[in-house]
């Protein structure tokens, strides 16, 4: 019998039975490689292409329709970033940054800074007033449990997120400005909850995506919503025993029939962004037979020897050292494969991370 949805449980790492450390997921990149401001279009991109075998391919990125066959799927993540980074006020006029992690049932998880004297029920104001952060209880780890509260603007939505910052990744060393409201988004984020942005899909504009329908291939849509642990690098020593932040997600149960008949037609599921791919593998084969939407939360840890099963290539950015993101890349293409073409990559100068430029990788056979 399935699970229902509210009782879905958080997926577990995967075990392994290869000893693998965060050096071995290691490489030089010269501080002038990471990009601080997006291409001047989002399609100026390059693109590093590596198929399932053979040399990388140096291009464009609106090269990127091309690299699709007719009968595949590409698999949008519609995550929308939210403005979670707050300069707020305790009563006694004492400046407190809080910055929004992930909303749960019972409120929204936080970190603020200072938090030391932050106590159970205190209000901390923003703006004139008209919107505030109630502390409601502290968690481990140093983390808050908050409440939001704002007057509704015209339109009854909260005046609550005006106050808010770009929440822009800590190897952007500079400060959001108002372009980074519209570049730090993707043109088809739809449901509020990311406190980072699904970046592969940041290259794709309204033209590239009816470059792809003309192409022949159907375009499908879930939601994970991308929490700040995607920045976390991961611990020295064995990582067999790591847990990711959870994250939570949502698949639909149209785009889980269309990743079943892509696979039956011999097409390719290609998933934009190392999100539609912790998504996508965290299911269970019963979701996908149920004919009803899969909710859950995630820790999913995919390794280089781990089986990828329902994503064919990804269309990614590159990824930090010593991070879980190219651990996950590498179970597409090899741990010594990814590292080579990261260095080439350099050589080449490409432009790394989030307002950085793409790969896409074709599953190794």
């Amino acid at each position: 019998m399935r699970r229902p949805d509210c009782f879905r449980m958080v997926r577990e790492p995967r075990m392994s039975a290869v000893s693998l450390k965060a050096s071995d997921l290691d490489y030089d990149l010269p501080k002038d490689r990471i990009a601080q401001r997006p291409a001047a279009r989002r399609r100026d991109s390059r693109l590093l292409h590596l198929p399932a075998d053979g040399s990388p391919r140096h291009g464009a990125f609106a090269d990127f329709p091309a690299l699709l066959n007719a009968g595949d799927l590409l698999v949008l993540n519609e995550t929308r970033v939210i403005p979670a980074r707050f300069q707020a006020r305790r009563a006694t006029g004492g400046a407190v940054e809080v910055f929004l992690l992930r909303r749960t049932s019972a409120g929204w998880e936080a970190l603020a800074r200072p938090a030391r004297r932050l106590a159970s029920g205190e209000v901390l104001r923003l703006g004139d007033g008209d919107a505030s952060i109630r502390v409601l209880e502290r968690l481990e780890g140093g983390k808050l449990l908050v409440e939001l509260s704002g007057d509704e603007d015209s339109a009854g939505h909260s005046g609550f997120w005006k106050h808010g910052q770009v929440p822009l990744p800590p190897y952007v060393h500079r400060d959001p400005d108002e372009a980074d409201r519209d570049r730090y988004q993707t043109v088809f984020a739809r449901v509020p909850g990311a406190v980072a942005a699904p970046t592969a899909g940041l290259h794709l504009d309204p033209d590239a995506l009816e470059s792809v329908r003309a192409r022949g291939v159907e375009i499908a849509r879930l939601v994970l919503h991308v929490g700040a642990g995607t920045f976390r690098p991961l611990p020295d020593g064995d990582l067999s025993g790591v847990r990711l932040d959870a994250e939570s997600y949502e698949v639909p149960a149209a785009t889980l029939a269309a990743v079943r008949a892509a696979h039956e037609r011999g097409g390719r599921v290609v998933a934009v962004g190392t999100t539609v791919v912790r998504a996508l593998e965290s299911l269970d084969d019963e979701d996908f037979l149920t004919g009803s939407d899969a909710r859950g939360e995630t820790r999913l840890f995919i390794r280089p020897e781990d089986p990828v099963r329902r994503v064919d290539a990804l269309l990614t950015n590159f990824h930090l050292p010593k991070s879980s993101l190219l651990c996950l890349v590498a179970a597409f293409s090899g741990l010594e494969r990814i590292l080579s073409a990261y260095q080439e990559a350099v050589r080449e100068r490409y432009r790394f991370y989030s307002y950085g430029d793409a790969t896409f990788l074709e599953k190794r056979a």
